[in-house]
């Protein structure tokens, strides 16, 4: 295949998942701006063995629609199988680096919604990232899910449309830790600052001032989902 013809293709793929460069650029393992100078700029003039399988693999296309020989041995299709909280999978189950972790992406908005995050829902898609680094992001062992804000409560800080990981606590109490949490209250699901104060009580807090903030909340009026981890968005 063309070169060109490759780069269309691997950009039309990351629009068709809502991805950014720079997120599929992490998915590699490489700089936030290797697959836009890819794709815009030639550079590099071709995907390298290794990266053109990840992608493959990721986006469930043949490698020879990335650039492959005709000889090389086709991506195995991705399965739209449910991925429960807690049993998520690592990269060696699907073919992939046995360092990389799958995390499912949810239909599911971090500002309204009832319930928190469905057991049963079918990802929008699987994104594998590295294990170390999800770990130094704080995720431990801790299920991982992708989700997107909705609304701008939480601006600057988050913006309407961007995705967030979220470290799920799976049925454990929550760790007493300060930070951009994603929360139950009243039945809505919600993306907030939170704050533990020294008497037992909870701070509850939008970054935008346009919204309310809940000083003093009591803690069994608050059901933590999990801990905003790392978001990103779309440039």
């Amino acid at each position: 295949m063309d070169t060109d013809d490759v780069r269309r293709t691997l950009e039309a793929l990351i629009e068709a998942r809502g991805l950014s460069f720079a997120g599929v650029s992490q998915l590699l393992g490489k700089n936030p701006s290797y697959v836009q100078q890819f794709i815009r700029r030639g550079s590099p003039k071709r995907l390298d063995e290794r990266d053109r399988r990840l992608l493959a693999q990721f986006f469930g296309v043949s490698e020879q629609q990335l650039g492959a020989p005709d000889d090389a041995m086709p991506a195995p299709r991705r399965g739209g199988l449910p991925v429960r909280q807690g049993l998520q999978r690592t990269g060696a189950a699907r073919g992939l680096p046995s360092r990389m972790r799958l995390i499912p992406r949810l239909a599911v908005g971090a500002s309204a919604g009832a319930g928190a995050l469905p057991d049963n829902e079918a990802p929008l898609a699987e994104i594998a990232f590295d294990e170390a680094w999800l770990r130094r992001l704080g995720a431990g062992s801790d299920a991982v899910t992708m989700i997107q804000v909705e609304g701008d409560s939480m601006a600057p800080t988050l913006s309407d449309g961007d995705d967030i990981l979220v470290a799920t606590h799976q049925g454990a109490a929550p760790r007493r830790r300060d930070g951009i949490h994603v929360l139950r209250m009243d039945d809505a699901l919600i993306v907030k600052r939170l704050a533990f104060r020294p008497d037992g009580r909870l701070s509850v807090t939008s970054d935008n001032a346009l919204y309310p903030s809940y000083p003093d909340v009591a803690p069994d009026g608050v059901s933590i989902v999990g801990r905003v981890i790392w978001a990103g968005r779309r440039v």
